[in-house]
């Protein structure tokens, strides 16, 4: 079984990445072949300052590695380190329909958010198509609102394997419907974009600050809550044990629940989660060299998976002669 994906170096990792992909794929070390990418292309369309986009990259690195990520039992790269990618975007664009491309709702709502339009945000989905076929990917898990360019990604392997004969596997989506969307301070998905993110490295007076903006309803303490609709209480249930999110749940309920006190016992969960992580980090920050390494190793074996695939995709389409 072959589980991919990657993440964007677009700004500080946060607890929605970790939940809705980082642990996903952690968690699959010893059981797959596993895949996981740094997507510093993907980046592209909204990352316009180099410096700030190289940081970036050897930030996730970093933070990958410190969650606990072992490059020995996976294939991790930068996305950039393998040029295959970019000749295979350019073949699947040439079979990509108009009308697909178009319905695609992540172009219109990150424009409408404020991200300028670009060829290269609309064939986004063309992109990450490739990226995962290029790989002959089984799974790849994805939060609901990638789930439609992953579509995109199977329909485009079914025509072309149509149109040339067998040569994608048709990739399947792995969505966590408890992790899908995880909620940021604003209620909102948590998303870079959106301003509303919990970084996962975030510590000390800059994570209180974060914690405390959680938003919340004035319902006094001492009256009934609805927990459903609360995002603090969706943020709590990522960390706290059952039986602590059951008596929890009985303070919404049943009335009690402060929500003050409640932020600064998810303070303390969330440095008992990461406090470990962020020392690792740290680490390995220190050591550019060794990640650049990492790194370069991790691309290398990705070479090598690509060009097998390409191959055969110049062979079916006429590019050999």
């Amino acid at each position: 079984m072959k589980i991919l994906s990657g993440i964007q170096p677009s700004g500080q990792l946060h607890i929605g990445n970790y939940f809705g992909m980082m642990q996903t794929m952690i968690s699959h070390m010893e059981s797959s072949e596993l895949y996981v990418f740094i997507v510093d292309l993907h980046a592209l369309t909204s990352v316009h300052e180099g410096a700030r986009l190289a940081t970036g990259t050897l930030e996730a690195a970093a933070d990958f590695l410190a969650l606990g990520l072992d490059p020995d039992k996976c294939i991790f790269w930068v996305q950039s380190d393998v040029p295959e990618v970019c000749e295979l975007t350019w073949v699947l664009s040439t079979l990509a329909p108009m009308g697909l491309i178009e319905r695609c709702h992540s172009y219109k709502d990150k424009v409408a958010k404020g991200v300028g339009a670009s060829h290269g945000l609309f064939s986004y989905p063309v992109l990450m198509a490739a990226d995962i076929l290029l790989y002959q990917a089984n799974r790849v898990p994805v939060g609901k609102d990638q789930k439609q360019h992953l579509e995109v990604a199977r329909d485009l392997a079914i025509k072309f394997n149509n149109q040339y004969g067998e040569t994608f596997v048709v990739p399947e989506p792995a969505i966590s419907e408890t992790m899908a969307t995880v909620p940021g301070i604003d209620g909102m998905k948590m998303s870079k974009s959106y301003g509303n993110t919990i970084p996962i490295f975030l510590d000390g007076k800059p994570l209180k600050k974060k914690v405390m903006a959680i938003e919340t309803d004035a319902t006094p303490v001492e009256d009934p809550k609805d927990p459903e609709k609360c995002n603090l209480y969706k943020i709590m249930q990522l960390f706290a044990a059952p039986s602590r999110m059951k008596e929890i749940h009985d303070l919404y309920v049943n009335g009690g629940a402060a929500y003050g006190y409640l932020k600064l016992e998810l303070l303390d969960l969330l440095n008992d989660k990461f406090g470990e992580a962020r020392k690792k980090k740290q680490e390995y920050l220190s050591d550019p060299a060794m990640l650049r390494e990492i790194l370069a190793k991790g691309a290398e074996k990705a070479r090598e998976k690509a060009a097998v695939t390409l191959d055969l995709v110049r062979d079916r389409v006429g590019l050999k002669y």
